[in-house]
């Protein structure tokens, strides 16, 4: 399936460490000839770590897609009525952004974004990045994974030995992913073998 001409809402949260592994598919999107239209939660544009500066960050999305990412719920909110997505994608999504929307809750850009796009029973996929998929955060996980139009990038346990509840998206299947999202299947195998897929 041809991605070209799409329509598509590139959310990002905290878990920075992912970015790295997240920025050359959101590259692939825009090469594809899909309008990436980026979306930042307030961690992703406030927040300072080794692996580099909010703004910074900011500015590199900027250049990938060729568009000014979308910073506030006020400037989400149109992307249900007035500019819809043909599919929303949140990666990295970590812990706390998936317990919120498991749980109904809008209170970041990037989660204002997905809930406009359900509304037009459009697909959100989900790269997860957490430490814990198994730990109590296990029960928003599968209730994300039960609810219609969304969808996830197949994941896995990245580092079983040291974080035994730690689950993280294998990135480079984002784009197959989202194909299958749009003709309205999940993609399989969803859970894989992360930590061995990579070696």
């Amino acid at each position: 399936m041809s991605l070209k001409g799409k329509r598509i809402g590139f959310g990002l949260t905290g878990s920075h460490c992912t970015y790295d592994a997240v920025f050359p598919q959101i590259e692939k999107l825009v090469e594809e000839g899909v309008e990436v239209l980026p979306v930042v939660s307030h961690t992703v544009q406030s927040t300072t770590t080794r692996f580099g500066e909010g703004a910074e960050w900011i500015k590199k999305i900027e250049e990938a897609t060729g568009n000014k990412v979308i910073d506030s719920i006020v400037k989400a909110e149109p992307l249900g009525p007035k500019i819809p997505l043909d599919c929303m994608i949140i990666a990295p999504l970590t812990g706390n952004t998936m317990s919120k929307f498991a749980n109904a809750m809008t209170d970041s850009p990037v989660l204002m974004a997905a809930k406009a796009t359900l509304r037009n029973q459009k697909p959100v996929v989900l790269g997860i990045s957490t430490n814990d998929a198994l730990g109590l955060n296990g029960a928003n996980l599968m209730r994300l994974m039960a609810t219609k139009n969304i969808y996830f990038i197949p994941f896995g346990q990245d580092a079983p030995d040291k974080k035994p509840n730690s689950m993280v998206a294998q990135m480079t299947l984002l784009q197959a992913t989202v194909e299958a999202a749009l003709e309205n299947k999940q993609y399989q195998p969803v859970i894989i073998e992360k930590y061995k897929y990579e070696q």
